[in-house]
């Protein structure tokens, strides 16, 4: 954790003059006053300036990041980490080649590096962070297909008056095909089954 001492003539003075240093706000840092400032006799003499610590706190995306380098590293994988922070979330990026193995079969792997990478990014922050990890874009893709299929098989649905029961997905894609389906005037969709077996069954209403 990075420490640095900084003076000034004030203990207010000495803060700011540590957070320039540092180029962070004051929100990022721990504060520990180590020297009052003494006037010094007749105002020269002896004169000291403030001095304080100011400890920096770990930011828990930098050190998700930090994860991931690593990680990915040790996977011999070259990535780019691209972050945008949303209100509620922060979305991590991961652009480059060859990162097939990094999704892996229906993002299962992808699932499983964001799962690890949330652990560390709340392990090093003093407020709740939701972190989204994609690559090259897959999740938008993937979400793109489910809708896809939601609308394919419901046309089935309706067309057979049977109902359809999809393969085993993970919660976060079964959330996709409930959301597209919701609004459906003539089908409606329940899940069924034990994770990581839980699958959605689509029915007429």
């Amino acid at each position: 954790m990075k420490k640095l001492v900084a003076t000034g003539k004030t203990v207010e003075e000495a803060v700011r003059n540590g957070l320039n240093q540092l180029g962070v706000d004051r929100d990022r840092v721990n504060v520990a006053v180590l020297e009052q400032p003494s006037k010094g006799l007749f105002g020269l003499i002896g004169a000291k300036e403030a001095k304080v610590e100011l400890e920096l706190r770990p930011d828990g995306v930098e050190e998700a990041i930090a994860f991931l380098r690593e990680a990915t590293a040790a996977m011999q994988l070259k990535v780019n980490v691209e972050r945008e922070d949303d209100h509620d979330q922060v979305l991590i990026n991961l652009t480059g080649s060859d990162l097939g193995i990094l999704i892996g079969r229906r993002g299962q792997t992808l699932d499983s590096l964001q799962y690890l990478t949330n652990i560390v990014a709340n392990r090093h922050s003093d407020k709740h962070l939701r972190i989204v990890l994609d690559a090259e874009q897959f999740r938008l893709r993937r979400r793109q297909t489910l809708e896809a299929l939601s609308d394919r098989m419901a046309g089935r649905v309706v067309k057979t008056r049977k109902e359809v029961v999809l393969e085993p997905m993970s919660s976060q894609e079964r959330k996709i095909i409930h959301a597209r389906l919701q609004s459906h005037p003539q089908v409606k969709t329940y899940s069924q089954g034990d994770e990581p077996h839980r699958c959605i069954v689509i029915a007429l209403k």
